[in-house]
C-alpha cells in the first residue's frame, strides 16, 4: 500500500471511539527534529536551525514532538510549527511529564486540562495522536487507569482527539487492561524495544508504534530485511488484519476489518540513524504493491 500523505482530522469528554477512517494512510517518522548529530548525518550542510522541522517535515510524514513532555508550549509556537510543515503532515505530540509522571493518574484531572489548553489544537488538521507515556515502573491498577482514561476527552471543540497510551510495566500485560483501553478507544502503544513489554494488540482505529532498535553499525538503522518486516506489518494493519509475528495479549482475537491509520516513529537507540531508517521504510512503502 502506498503512503497517503493527507492527513485526516485528528474538553469535552465522550467513552465513545471514534469512528474508523474510511481509508487508511500510514506515517512514519522521527521524534523531535532539533538534533545535532542530524546536522551530520541528515540536514543538508549549512541548513540553518530555525529551518530544520522546515526540511524534516518534507522528507518524512510524521514527526512526534517531544518538547511538549518536558514543558508546555503556547499557541505562538504551535501555530509556528503548524504554518512550517506542508499540507498533508502530521504532528504526535507527547503528554507532559507533570500528567503522566504522578503517583495517582486519577487526579490528574486539572493537569489533562493545564495540557489541552495549551494550545495544541492550533495545530488543526495536522494533529494527530496525543501520546500518554507512563512512567517506567508504573504498575497496572484497573480502578486508577479507568479514571484517568476517562479524563481524555474524545474531541476539543470540533477537533477530534486521538490518545495512545505506553505502557512500561509487565503488570499492564492482561486481559482487564485490554478491555479497558478499548472501551475508551485508547491505542496501546506498541513497543520495538529490546527490554519494554511489547503488546500488539489493537484496541483503537489506528496503531501507534515507536521503534527503538536503530544500531549505529547498520547505516539505516534498521536492516533492510527488518525494515521489510515493518513495511508488511504497517500495510496489514492498514488494512484492518493482525500481523501474525508480533506479541499480543489476546493472540486469538481478531480485530475487525476496518482500515486504521498507522503511526510508526524510530525513536531512541542509535538516534542518529532515525532519519535514514525512516526514510527507508517510507521508501519500501512507496514501492510495495
Amino acid at each position: 500500500m502506498p503512503r497517503k500523505k493527507q492527513a485526516p482530522p485528528p474538553p469535552s469528554p465522550s467513552p465513545s471511539p471514534s469512528p474508523a477512517p474510511s481509508s487508511a494512510r500510514i506515517r512514519v517518522g522521527i521524534g523531535g527534529w532539533n538534533f545535532a548529530p542530524w546536522r551530520e548525518t541528515f540536514y543538508p550542510a549549512g541548513t540553518p536551525q530555525s529551518r530544520e522541522l522546515e526540511y524534516a517535515s518534507r522528507q518524512l510524514t510524521s514527526i512526534e514532538i517531544n518538547g511538549t513532555f518536558y514543558r508546555l508550549q503556547s499557541a505562538a509556537v504551535f501555530r509556528k510549527w503548524r504554518d512550517a510543515t506542508p499540507d498533508g503532515f502530521v504532528f504526535s505530540v507527547k503528554a507532559p511529564r507533570f500528567v503522566v509522571q504522578r503517583k495517582d493518574l486519577a487526579s490528574g484531572g486539572p493537569a489533562v486540562e493545564r495540557f489541552l489548553s495549551s494550545g495544541i489544537t492550533e495545530l488543526g488538521a495536522k494533529l494527530g495522536p496525543i501520546l500518554w507515556q507512563l512512567a517506567p515502573g508504573k504498575r497496572f491498577h484497573a480502578a486508577e487507569l479507568a479514571a484517568f482514561l476517562a479524563l481524555l476527552p474524545a474531541s476539543a471543540g470540533p477537533l477530534p482527539l486521538r490518545h495512545a497510551l505506553e505502557i512500561r510495566d509487565a503488570s499492564f500485560m492482561n486481559q482487564e487492561f485490554l478491555e479497558i483501553a478499548r472501551k475508551r478507544g485508547v491505542a496501546v502503544v506498541l513497543v520495538d524495544d529490546a527490554v519494554l513489554p511489547a503488546c500488539a494488540d489493537l484496541t483503537a482505529n489506528f496503531v501507534y508504534a515507536r521503534l527503538r532498535r536503530c544500531t549505529a553499525a547498520v547505516k539505516t538503522g534498521y536492516s533492510l530485511v527488518a525494515l521489510k518486516r515493518w513495511a508488511r506489518r504497517a500495510e496489514t494493519w492498514a488494512r484492518g488484519e493482525l500481523p501474525q509475528d508480533l506479541p499480543r495479549i489476546a493472540p486469538k482475537a481478531a480485530p475487525s476489518a476496518a482500515a486504521r491509520d498507522v503511526f510508526l516513529y524510530f525513536i531512541n537507540g542509535a538516534k542518529e540513524r532515525a532519519p535514514a531508517a525512516a526514510q527507508k521504510l517510507l521508501a519500501l512503502l512507496d514501492d510495495s504493491p
